[in-house]
């Protein structure tokens, strides 16, 4: 897949995945399209050589993978998440002040809030409702058009904003809807929304909505050199690593896995610190000792997105590591293991992205700050896999709309395409 063919199918993924729910259905339907069957993990598995197979946890997880013939090769995984911090709609949201309609949020995740203000909001996510017949049943939805925004206070009104502004997520966030005399019904709101899209719904019983910024994803700059998008942290690894799948050779013991909440800390059952993965690898090779020789011959590749250097903020990063936009993926490194990253890993990426003709960056955080975390720490302890950490150079990092460069998330894709196909790592 050419660099023009990736990037505009990039930007379609993008739009079509305002939440966990939505970019775990396309990403099976991008998997279902390439000839990948959906298997149920409350169902018996006859699983084929050669066949490619996907499977859902609570809508927001998916993990992909083609059988082999043997596992004596090792599994070539890699690993994303599905979630990006947002606002959430709270159980009991609605509010009535001054004949303003409001939803009160929760945030979700570490999320740079000032950005959120002043954008034009649409509403997304999946409702558990009983139809006619008294069934629960569960349907995604997205309202894709604008319907919130978070005004500011007028600078009138506070004059230290540009000076010492804080925002107060319970009393400054909630999302205005609009006027009326008569206090909003949310689910009411959203049966009949359902119902215009030809769903009977008796009851709506619950949901998990989130909010998010309706402008589209698009390729800015003099030359469009840079992706702006909402959710780059981490859909852009998503679709990197179901592109390296599906264009890769057939043979290894090839994996791709998103798991949700990696933002909040992976704990849950679909996330990476659950049991997902462990219990996939139970069923596919349900002897021990297979297993874990197979895990001894395997790799995984944990792609989340880096920080690059930004030209306004330089002194925020180590001199010797500032990733730079369009110049290559970035290898992650943190000696307190905050990233899984070891010489062995770091000199298999390097070895793929020579063979590929790709430049590779590395990001260290300076010494007297804070590092971050991802999946890769998590999942290399939990099924002992080696690991190294990855990802494309980033602006922007939790914001409402991020900021990456055009070419590196295809020369990922090379690299993983590659990794994906090798006979031995």
């Amino acid at each position: 897949m050419n660099l023009d063919a990736f990037n505009a199918e990039l930007l379609s993924f993008l739009d079509a995945s305002p939440t966990p729910f939505h970019a775990a259905l396309n990403l099976a339907s991008r998997l279902k399209q390439a000839g990948f069957e959906e298997v149920k993990e409350h169902e018996a598995w006859s699983l084929r050589a050669g066949q490619g197979y996907y499977l859902l946890r609570n809508d927001s997880s998916i993990l992909a993978w083609r059988q082999p013939a043997s596992f004596e090769a090792g599994l070539r995984l890699v690993g994303a998440h599905t979630d990006s911090p947002c606002l959430k709609v709270k159980p009991t949201p609605e509010l009535h002040r001054k004949k303003y309609h409001q939803l009160g949020v929760e945030v979700y995740g570490g999320a740079l809030l000032n950005p959120w203000f002043d954008r034009d909001l649409s509403l997304a996510g999946r409702v558990s409702y009983l139809d006619q017949a008294g069934e629960l049943k569960h349907q995604l939805i997205d309202f894709e058009a604008a319907i919130g925004t978070v005004p500011s206070l007028a600078i009138h009104l506070d004059r230290e904003a540009n000076t010492g502004r804080t925002v107060n997520a319970q009393l400054h966030l909630p999302v205005l809807l609009g006027q009326g005399d008569e206090k909003l019904d949310l689910r009411a709101m959203l049966a009949e929304r359902l119902q215009g899209e030809g769903v009977q719904v008796a009851q709506v019983l619950d949901y998990e909505l989130s909010f998010y910024d309706t402008q589209p994803a698009a390729l800015i700059g003099l030359k469009q050199e840079f992706l702006a998008s909402a959710r780059l942290d981490n859909l852009l690894s998503c679709y990197i690593g179901l592109q390296g799948l599906l264009q890769a050779d057939v043979g290894q013991a090839q994996v791709l896995i998103c798991t949700d909440h990696e933002e909040i800390g992976s704990q849950s059952a679909c996330g990476a610190a659950g049991p997902m993965l462990e219990q996939w690898l139970e069923r596919v090779l349900p002897d021990n000792e297979s297993r874990n020789r197979a895990l001894a011959a395997s790799m995984l590749i944990s792609a989340d997105n880096a920080h690059g250097v930004h030209p306004n903020y330089v002194d925020k990063h180590d001199e010797n590591h500032g990733p730079i936009l369009n110049q290559g993926p970035v290898i992650k490194l943190n000696a307190n293991q905050r990233y899984a990253t070891n010489s062995e890993t770091s000199a298999t990426f390097k070895q793929l992205a020579l063979q590929e003709g790709v430049e590779v960056q590395a990001f260290v955080v300076r010494s007297d700050m804070g590092c971050g975390s991802t999946i890769g720490p998590i999942t290399s302890a939990e099924v002992g896999v080696r690991t190294v950490d990855i990802g494309v150079p980033q602006f922007a990092m939790h914001s409402i709309r991020e900021l990456a460069g055009v070419n590196d998330a295809h020369a990922l894709y090379r690299i993983l395409k590659r990794f994906y196909t090798k006979s031995r790592v």
